[in-house]
């Protein structure tokens, strides 16, 4: 709060008693000074759910409604992923919605903003090689667009979340402050048309009554009638349940990886996503590194049902509910395929997961380890925020560049370095 409207936040004061930690209750009176000059437009244009993978779009279908369409994406376009062959657009844009916890219904929305794939045709080259308009040949075809909208909409958001983004600038230099008053889900999308537009165009396609909401509104209805049924994301009081270290009692492993991007590169993607920086990695104890394979067990951290096992992949559900948008969920990646989880099983606290690997996700991957993070309600939880990666009591804590961090307990430190030292062993005891 103190970030965006440009204070410290000693200066910041309310009638009402606010908490040192946690979460603010909305609709809590606050008396902030007021400094700043001119702004972006403090229109609120997209609720929080409809950026993030939440309750509201989970039963969304997005291959009926690509098909219903009509238009090129349902109708006529593939793409050949390396981990699943060929893909029907439906697929592409599902795989992207599920794996980065974005909406399936935005990224269709701006699909067709920009290049008229879902309701029409391509009605030029560069449509239909970049629809998502960002040209750059490192970004060709549909799944590398939309990893870079992804990109692009989880610096918006998540940066706003977290207080490091204040400011939008322009391909042409021009730097515009945000509106302290906008929603992590509005500043996602001014965020998102900043990179490919001036201000005036990128004023145009952010205006509500002739832009991207107004389409938005035609293709989907009311989505802050939707957000009315799910909004806050995080409700007030929200705490994160306790959570074990997720490995066996005794076992040595490391941290080698601070708090860092939620969903990492993999194969056919490009890069990895810097924000948001919800993740942790740990390595077994071994006697050499690379990719070797490990008899170490990753556990469940809490008693949970898997709704995701798949290539890599295991997500638990802790609410129990079947579904990945809802409630606490815990996703673990680069678990190897023998021995994983299977979908639908009920695994109490320290039950087996699988063990770590370097199996994609994550064609980046140079060892085996441990991938792990956080979501509620389909938004990623930062690690080091108002509710910290807490594990048997180690708590998470950022460092100046994403890998790097600390677990702290207590007088005890573990130090996050891909090289595994003394300072970055660590082991759960008896009592965590």
């Amino acid at each position: 709060m103190a970030a965006h409207f440009g204070v410290e936040a000693s200066e910041i004061s309310s009638s009402e008693t606010l908490p040192e930690t946690g979460l603010l209750v909305p609709d809590t009176p606050l008396i902030i000074p007021n400094r700043l000059g001119e702004t972006t437009p403090n229109v609120q244009i997209m609720p929080d759910s409809e950026v993030v993978y939440s309750p509201s779009a989970m039963d969304f279908d997005i291959d009926s409604y690509v098909t219903k369409a009509g238009g090129y994406l349902g109708a006529t376009y593939r793409e050949y992923l390396v981990s699943t062959g060929w893909n029907n657009g439906a697929q592409v844009v599902q795989r992207i919605a599920i794996d980065n916890s974005i909406n399936p219904r935005l990224l269709l929305a701006l699909i067709e903003y920009e290049s008229g794939w879902v309701n029409g045709q391509p009605s030029n080259l560069a449509q239909g090689d970049y629809p998502l308009g960002y040209v750059d040949f490192n970004y060709h075809g549909l799944l590398h667009q939309m990893m870079w909208a992804v990109q692009e909409l989880s610096n918006g958001y998540y940066g706003w979340r977290g207080g490091t983004l204040t400011e939008l600038t322009f391909p042409d230099g021009t730097i515009v402050r945000l509106s302290p008053e906008l929603n992590a889900g509005t500043v996602a999308i001014q965020y998102f048309f900043s990179k490919t537009r001036n201000f005036m165009e990128w004023a145009q396609a952010i205006d509500p009554n002739v832009g991207f909401p107004a389409l938005y509104a035609r293709m989907f209805g009311d989505a802050w009638a939707r957000a009315q049924a799910v909004e806050p994301l995080f409700p007030p009081g929200l705490t994160q349940p306790p959570l074990n270290l997720p490995f066996l009692i005794g076992q040595l492993w490391n941290l080698t990886g601070g708090p860092h991007g939620a969903w990492i590169a993999q194969d056919e993607y490009q890069k990895p996503l810097p924000n948001p920086l919800a993740a942790l990695d740990f390595a077994p104890g071994a006697d050499k590194g690379g990719c070797v394979p490990s008899d170490s067990w990753i556990v469940a951290s809490a008693a949970g049902q898997v709704v995701r096992s798949t290539s890599g992949v295991v997500v638990l559900d802790l609410d129990g509910d079947g579904h990945e948008q809802t409630g606490w969920n815990l996703l673990y990646l680069h678990v190897a395929t023998e021995g994983r989880a299977p979908l639908g099983a009920w695994l109490d606290a320290g039950d087996l997961v699988g063990h770590p690997s370097c199996e994609p996700p994550g064609g980046i991957a140079t060892g085996t380890h441990l991938h792990f993070a956080r979501k509620y309600n389909g938004e990623w939880v930062l690690a080091d925020g108002p509710l910290p990666f807490t594990l048997s009591g180690w708590v998470a804590h950022a460092g100046k560049k994403p890998y790097e961090g600390t677990l702290t307990k207590g007088d005890k430190t573990v130090i996050a370095r891909s090289e595994v030292s003394a300072e970055t062993k660590i082991i759960r005891t008896a009592d965590e």
